[in-house]
């Protein structure tokens, strides 16, 4: 295979992805088989369009253009990107790498928007286009071309779980697509007058345009703080609860500051008759073991929990099945009892659906749950902490 073959040939040890020096060979050598690939169909295309008269053509030509200077920005987010930490960005520059996709991203919008325009004008004012055998096999070869860059980068982008070249993936087989349209006004101008080159320039230019806008909300998204991947979540959890001591999980929180460089904290909820100790030593192990196994950095916070107090434990199992009773209440944890006597105080998290429940219902939650409770038990009053699940793992 053509892609494993430059991969051996240039990448180092390209088999140790999670090191940031061959991730970045690898980041380099996709954009310099961009920018070498992009570069021939730029000056193809161009020169068939100019020869032939097609604004479809040319327009197809600038969208190479774009393509070239987008492996420019590639390899240009992947060297900042690997920037090493320092005193004002302590968690390093990673996310430099979504920022150069973003870029490109607004340059592929910018040259749809510009085409879009040219075409219209073609079919306002339509000219004749000449066919000629010799471009259009040549367009045909360039269609090849970009099916490959488009494997190519796919290959590259899982290899290495880089969203960008993921995105350059996409966006070369859009690529195709919009060549083969080219094709085939190309093609019907042999058979017809009707402007069909603008029309498919149009067509051209809108599949751009979507490209680009695909890319932007690709690239965004980790800019904006979206939830993390499910699969790390559920990751994650699986190996905290492999540890005896570790009765349940919540809160968990992951930020991501670009690929390999994530941050979680977690509440690990752990007996409380364990000697402190012993409970500090067991968490301190979990820390460094997930940490270093999925190449994260994790801090855990440790919650004692009563598992022997009858009281509590009836309690628990009152208020999970009041919360049971409304799909957007989730779970409970951090449950204890304050107080003595016949009046009791009941303190406790109430985890939420944030797709369903707004801050502004935070209070009349704790209210109806604090009723149902009563109730139940009149002599305990709730109070309640409505917490949100922000590892998206609903």
């Amino acid at each position: 295979m053509i892609s494993e073959t430059l991969v051996k040939a240039f990448v180092k040890d390209s088999e140790n992805t999670n090191d940031e020096s061959v991730r970045n060979r690898y980041g380099f050598l996709a954009g310099a088989v961009g920018i070498a690939s992009n570069l021939v169909l730029f000056i193809v295309k161009f020169s068939i369009g100019f020869l032939s008269g097609s604004v479809a053509v040319t327009a197809d030509a600038f969208n190479n253009f774009t393509d070239m200077a987008s492996s420019i920005i590639t390899i240009a987010g992947f060297k900042l990107a690997g920037m090493p930490a320092d005193e004002e960005h302590p968690f390093g520059h990673g996310r430099l790498e979504y920022i150069s996709a973003l870029v490109v991203a607004f340059m592929v919008m910018f040259v749809g928007a510009q085409f879009t325009k040219t075409s219209v004008e073609r079919i306002m004012n339509p000219s004749p286009i000449e066919f000629q055998t010799i471009p259009f096999v040549l367009l045909l070869l360039s269609i090849a071309v970009k099916l490959w860059l488009s494997v190519f980068n796919k290959y590259i982008g899982n290899k290495i779980d880089s969203s960008a070249l993921k995105a350059v993936a996409m966006d070369a087989l859009g690529d195709v697509f919009t060549s083969s349209c080219v094709v085939i006004s190309f093609l019907a101008a042999r058979f017809t007058d009707l402007p069909i080159d603008g029309y498919v320039g149009v067509a051209v230019s809108l599949a751009i345009l979507y490209a680009g806008f695909s890319l932007v909300k690709e690239t965004i998204n980790p800019l904006l703080g979206e939830a993390p991947d499910p699969e790390i979540v559920s990751k994650i959890t699986e190996n905290l609860m492999k540890y005896e001591i570790i009765t349940g999980v919540h809160d968990l929180i992951i930020h991501n500051y670009g690929v390999g460089r994530c941050i979680a904290s977690v509440h690990a909820e752990v007996p409380a008759d364990i000697d402190v100790m012993d409970i500090h030593e067991v968490i301190d192990d979990a820390e460094k073991e997930i940490s270093e196994k999925m190449n994260i950095h994790l801090v855990i916070h440790m919650d004692p929990i009563c598992l022997k107090d009858e009281e509590l434990n009836e309690a628990r199992a009152e208020i999970e099945d009041i919360i049971s009773a409304r799909e957007e209440l989730k779970s409970i944890h951090d449950l204890r009892i304050v107080g003595k006597g016949e009046r009791k105080n009941l303190v406790f998290d109430v985890v939420v659906d944030p797709a369903m429940v707004s801050h502004k219902e935070d209070d009349n939650i704790k209210k109806w749950i604090d009723s149902e409770m009563k109730k139940r038990h009149g002599k305990y009053n709730c109070i309640i902490v409505i917490d949100r699940d922000y590892s998206g793992n609903q």
